[in-house]
């Protein structure tokens, strides 16, 4: 079936999609002993884990480098439910920027832009009519009209280390009826490049709907999302050479079986001809 607003769709439990536009880069792709997925820029400067059996319920987790041995500059993750349209909607903004360099995809935003950052990411939510909220102090929120998503901007000094391990980040977006208990989530960090932002929010208010098993829907779902049974693709119209060939073929089949030559091992030799 079909559902729509697609934040109230989960995972597609596949992460083939999430990690195609990478490896089309050429990334290397490594496994562990867990079936954990391991994905690295050619520079080493960009680092991305598919964890099905990490430590949390963290399941994507990108984070980009300016010093391969130093401590990220971004982080990005993608709860174990996070619809995985959303993941393939930022790895593939990721993988353009890595291909315009190391200015799109690690340097900081200009300090002249920042104060029209958050308003660039949450444009997109705005033109589907998403609304501004105050839930917190120093947090600034934008609702979906059914109130059943959110995408937090946390103002003021983090500690990197927490943006990074917990969901104490700078942004946050996320769907259910609770911040404590939501369905999914996903976080980004401080300096996490705007133009990946957007390109989750861009799909996030996307009006198509997605497609899902009905089994894999939450239980919350059930009466607040429209779910459209998917219908199997009608046969293509005829053209004018098939109507053409089904008219042949009936008139070959109506024609008398004494009209058609046959030849057989069985058929009466020919008799000789006159002696000469």
């Amino acid at each position: 079936m079909f559902v729509a607003p697609r934040h109230l769709a989960g995972t597609t439990a596949v992460g083939d999609p999430g990690l195609e536009p990478l490896l089309a880069l050429g990334w290397e792709l490594r496994r562990d002993d867990l079936a954990n997925v391991y994905v690295t820029a050619p520079d080493r400067k960009v680092r991305l884990g598919y964890l099905p059996e990490g430590e949390d319920d963290g399941l994507w987790r990108i984070n980009a480098y300016n010093d391969s041995f130093g401590p990220p500059t971004w982080g990005v993750c993608f709860n174990d439910s996070s619809p995985t349209e959303f993941v393939t909607a930022f790895t593939t903004a990721l993988a353009r920027a890595y291909e315009d360099g190391p200015d799109a995809y690690l340097a900081r935003p200009d300090a002249l832009s920042d104060e029209h950052e958050p308003f660039q990411v949450v444009h997109p939510l705005l033109r589907q009519g998403w609304e501004f909220d105050r839930p917190r102090r120093d947090v600034f929120a934008i609702r979906s009209p059914d109130k059943l998503a959110c995408l937090e901007f946390t103002t003021g000094g983090l500690d990197p280390e927490a943006e990074l391990t917990s969901r104490t980040a700078r942004w946050q977006l996320w769907a259910g009826k609770s911040i404590d208990r939501p369905a999914w989530y996903a976080t980004a960090s401080t300096d996490t490049p705007v133009a990946l932002l957007v390109a989750v929010t861009e799909c996030v208010s996307d009006p198509a709907p997605l497609p899902r098993w009905r089994e894999a829907t939450f239980s919350y779902v059930k009466g607040l999302a429209r779910l459209t049974p998917i219908v199997p693709p009608r046969p293509p119209a005829p053209t004018p050479l098939d109507v053409r060939r089904a008219v042949a073929s009936r008139r070959q089949a109506a024609l008398p079986a004494s009209s058609v030559p046959r030849w057989s091992t069985t058929s009466r030799p020919a008799l000789p001809g006159p002696r000469r």
